[in-house]
Formats: C-alpha cells, sequence, structure tokens
C-alpha cells in the first residue's frame, strides 16, 4: 500500500499544480474574452472563445505527464530524469544567453524608466511566450544530444540494444517528451506568443516616456460605403475607448471621383451607441471641375450611419508576426467582405505557421537521435556539431520559407510546412544509415572533396 501511495505522489501532485495554475489563469482569460468581443462584435467568436479552452489543455498537460511517467517502464522513467535535468540546464544557459543579447540592446531604455526594476521584470516576464517559442526547440536538441551521447558513451545503449530494445525504443521517451513540449508551444502560440512579441515596442515606449501606439499611418478601405480611411496612430488602449489621432476619410462617388474628406485630430467610438466623434474636423466638399471647399466645424461631429469599427480599421496595419490565430482568422474572414491594403499572403502563411511552429521541436528529437546513438568509447563530436548546424540550417530555412511565403512567391502552407518535412526526411535518412550500421558523420565527410 505504501509503494502505491509512492506512485499517486507525482500524478496528483502535478495534477493539483496544473488545477491551480488553471484556477488563476482560465477567469482572466474568460474576462479577457468576453471584453474583447463587446469591443470588437466582428471578431471571429469562436476561435477566441478557445482561448480559455488552450490554457485548460496546457494545464491538463502537466498530469498527463505524470502518469505516463508513471506507466513507463524504469528504464524509461531514468530516461525522461536524465532528459529533464539536461532540458533544464540547457534552457537556463540558453535563457542567460538570450536576457544578455537582449539587455545590451534595450537596457538603455529601460533605464529611462522611473522604477527600473519593475519595469525590467514586467518587461521581461510579458515576453516569457515569446522567449519559450524561441528557445525551448534549441534547448530539446542539447537536452537530446546530451542524454543520448551521455548513455552512448557510458555503454548502456548498448546494453539496451542486448536487451532487446531498438535503437527507435531507445529514444522514443526523449520523443514524447519532445511531442509534450511541442503541444506546450502550440498551445502558447495559439495567442499568447505572438501578443507578447507584439508589445515589446509599446513597453519601450512607456519606458522612455514616449507615448505607445497599437499601428501608425493605417490605410482601410471600405468598398461597400466607399469610404477610404487613413489613421495616423491608434493608441495602446484605442479598444477601451481612447481616440484615435490624426483621422483622414474620404468619401468618393460611383465613378471613384472625390465626394468629401473629413480630416479630424482624433476620431472617438462608442461601443454602446455604435457612433464615431470627431473632434473639431475640417469637412472638404469636392465639385467635379471646381476646386476643393473646406470648412472647418467648431465642437464635435458625430457619425451615426458609418459601419467601421476600430477593429476593421486596424487590420490592415497589424503584423501578421504578431498575431495569433484568434486574429489571423477575423483577418482572413473578413478579407472577401473587406479589401484591404495589405495583401492575404503574409496572413495565411502565418497562419499555417502557427501550426507548424511547434512541431520542430519534435523535429530537433528526431535529428539527435540517429546523431547522438552510438555503439563505440570513441568521441562523437562530429555528429553531435552536425546536429547543432543542421537545426542552425533549419531556423535559418525557416525564414526564408516565411519570407517567401509573406511575398507570394510560395504557397503559404507549403511556406509554413516546407522545413519541416525536409528535416523529417532527413532524419528518417539518418535513421536508415544508424540501423544499417553507417557511419552518419564519416559518410557525410566523404562527399566533401579532399583538394
Amino acid at each position: 500500500m505504501q509503494a502505491f501511495h509512492k506512485l499517486l505522489i507525482l500524478p496528483v501532485g502535478l495534477a493539483l499544480l496544473g488545477a491551480a495554475l488553471g484556477l488563476w489563469l482560465i477567469p482572466r482569460e474568460i474576462e479577457q474574452v468576453q471584453e474583447l468581443l463587446l469591443d470588437f462584435p466582428d471578431a471571429d467568436q469562436f476561435s477566441h472563445q478557445l482561448r480559455p479552452w488552450v490554457i485548460a489543455g496546457m494545464c491538463a498537460l502537466l498530469p498527463i505527464a505524470g502518469i505516463a511517467y508513471r506507466l513507463g517502464s524504469l528504464l524509461d522513467r531514468y530516461l525522461v530524469r536524465l532528459f529533464l535535468v539536461s532540458f533544464g540546464i540547457c534552457t537556463a544557459a540558453l535563457m542567460v544567453i538570450w536576457l544578455l543579447i537582449d539587455l545590451s540592446d534595450n537596457f538603455p531604455d529601460l533605464r529611462q524608466s522611473e522604477q527600473v526594476v519593475p519595469t525590467m521584470l514586467e518587461f521581461y516576464s510579458s515576453r516569457l511566450p515569446g522567449v519559450l517559442m524561441l528557445l525551448l526547440p534549441h534547448a530539446i536538441l542539447l537536452a537530446a544530444l546530451s542524454t543520448l551521447n551521455r548513455l552512448s558513451t557510458l555503454r548502456e545503449v548498448t546494453a539496451m540494444i542486448q536487451a532487446g530494445r531498438s535503437i527507435w525504443k531507445v529514444g522514443l521517451p526523449v520523443l514524447i517528451c519532445g511531442l509534450g513540449f511541442a503541444l506546450f508551444l502550440l498551445g502558447l502560440n495559439y495567442q499568447w506568443a505572438p501578443a507578447a512579441e507584439s508589445r515589446v515596442k509599446s513597453m519601450l515606449d512607456v519606458a522612455t516616456g514616449k507615448p505607445a501606439f497599437e499601428a501608425k499611418n493605417v490605410l482601410f478601405r471600405n468598398p461597400h460605403e466607399s469610404r477610404l480611411w487613413m489613421v495616423g496612430a491608434f493608441p495602446e488602449n484605442f479598444q477601451h475607448g481612447e481616440p484615435l489621432l490624426d483621422v483622414e476619410i474620404t468619401t468618393t462617388r460611383a465613378d471613384h471621383s472625390i465626394e468629401t474628406r473629413l480630416l479630424a485630430p482624433s476620431a472617438k467610438w462608442d461601443r454602446a451607441r455604435r457612433t464615431w466623434q470627431f473632434e473639431k474636423p475640417l469637412l472638404g466638399s469636392f465639385e467635379n471641375g471646381m476646386p476643393a471647399r473646406y470648412q472647418p466645424i467648431e465642437g464635435n461631429v458625430i457619425e451615426k450611419s458609418w459601419s467601421e469599427t476600430p477593429w476593421q480599421l486596424i487590420k490592415p496595419g497589424l503584423s501578421a508576426r504578431e498575431m495569433g490565430i484568434p486574429e489571423l482568422n477575423t483577418w482572413l474572414e473578413n478579407q472577401n467582405s473587406m479589401k484591404h491594403s495589405a495583401a492575404a499572403a503574409p496572413y495565411l502563411t502565418h497562419w499555417h505557421y502557427r501550426w507548424s511552429q511547434p512541431v520542430t521541436c519534435v523535429v530537433m528529437v528526431l535529428l539527435a537521435i540517429p546523431l547522438a546513438v552510438h555503439f563505440s568509447r570513441r568521441a562523437t563530436s562530429g555528429n553531435t556539431v552536425l546536429a547543432i548546424i543542421l537545426s542552425a540550417i533549419l531556423m535559418l530555412l525557416g525564414n526564408i520559407s516565411l519570407s517567401l511565403g509573406e511575398s507570394g512567391l510560395v504557397a503559404p502552407i507549403l511556406a509554413a510546412w516546407l522545413p519541416n518535412v525536409i528535416f523529417i526526411l532527413l532524419a528518417a535518412g539518418f535513421f536508415y544509415l544508424r540501423l544499417t550500421g553507417r557511419p552518419l558523420y564519416a559518410m557525410l565527410r566523404s562527399l566533401v572533396p579532399v583538394t
């Protein structure tokens, strides 16, 4: 009975931790979603309403991991413990390196804040989801290489093979860990990692005393009502009623000639009345063959019949790289009804990329297993260096492929998934070479011509 209780400690502990995180995060997320849908009724409600469920799924990964660990064999648990220790060390080391590099860039701005330490803590804690998306795949690769290299050097892999385990089964516990981290990053990439990176510039502006803006110089065209909006700046809290700045609205006739033009230093959206209020606007009228006539208006002008909302107006000014799945869904769903000034290719490319990026965790493990497993005591630094070089090539290829997708030169789904597909096939080739007993590094070295 005592042994049975010991088996339950880890799953129950992780379940309690996951429940505590869920009770802390989910109500806040529900409140944010409800507020957003009130502010922007044209947003994709289904994908936004999924956000609390995604957080619940991420919290549920903890008890699932605990149960999977207990269901594994003694050898599986041994491999997982080695991997997690290496993963923690590698993650901490990469975080420190990243922090030092980032501080060298941003500390001159952060130290201008009145409260330097609290500002720095808020700045980097809010960026944590985006940093995890960047660093965890590489930490997984280094941890997998370290774990499997150690087992191979100590001849433990040889003992496992002699006990009837295949190379695939030797690396399976590490691969399952990589899959778990991929699911975790998939949850982060749904909304919170892209949103974290979108706040970097505004937080630096606040630290230096500058006004924070969500977007600047945004052009929006409403073809159904023949209006063209030019918004100079969207304040950080525009969704809470803070007015848009330097607004210019041009109305055209059926023959595309200009009919009126309204210029105002600010425009405020009233969510309850669904009206626009323009502060001391300058109204211009245009007649064919006649010069434009502008008339200043004292006080404010209220428009009750215009259908545009701030969320619609800001869409063309949002960067696809800083939008999560719900925002991308909203943008793409409205693409057919509203012809934006921005092309759809970047947004569709990053929609697919949100799903493909976490798969890199699994790709890293698949690369590490055949390159780290060996059956001799000789140093295998060549294979380790090769794995690190391949991971760098994967990252470079991903950036190139994304750029091609954003420019429309490559189909969005192909641009997002091609690097992972290529390296999964490459890992499959390495597995084949390892199973047939052919040394990988020596074979690749033989392909280099000797002068």
